[in-house]
């Protein structure tokens, strides 16, 4: 249960949970747009990634001087429900539908 705990740990943080809706929902996405997303500069919502990435809820990938993040591959069945969860529940919450509609219109600076 001590894995299980750390996830819901890293979780718990409301920022967070709303960067793991927002990659369950859009799939992949640049850092600065899910900053415009959450409406917070882009260092922070860099350090919320890297605690979600050291726990393995998301993967990260470099192309050029940005970083993009998706949700990790569900290892276990728990992670496939989280997802689901954050899809099929989470994502119906009203700040998760003004954060969705701010991906919507963000742009990056690529």
């Amino acid at each position: 249960m001590h894995g299980e705990a750390s996830l819901f740990k890293a979780l718990a943080d409301p920022t967070r949970l709303r960067l793991a809706v927002l990659l369950a929902v859009r799939g992949e996405v640049c850092v600065c747009m899910l900053a415009q997303a959450l409406d917070e500069p882009d260092f922070k919502i860099s350090r919320h990634l890297a605690v979600l990435r050291a726990r393995g809820v998301v993967e990260a990938r470099r192309e050029g001087a940005w970083m993009y993040y998706k949700l990790a591959e569900p290892r276990h069945e728990m992670d496939k429900c989280l997802h689901e969860f954050f899809r099929a529940c989470l994502a119906n919450h009203k700040v998760a539908r003004a954060d969705l509609k701010r991906l919507a219109k963000a742009t990056c600076a690529r």
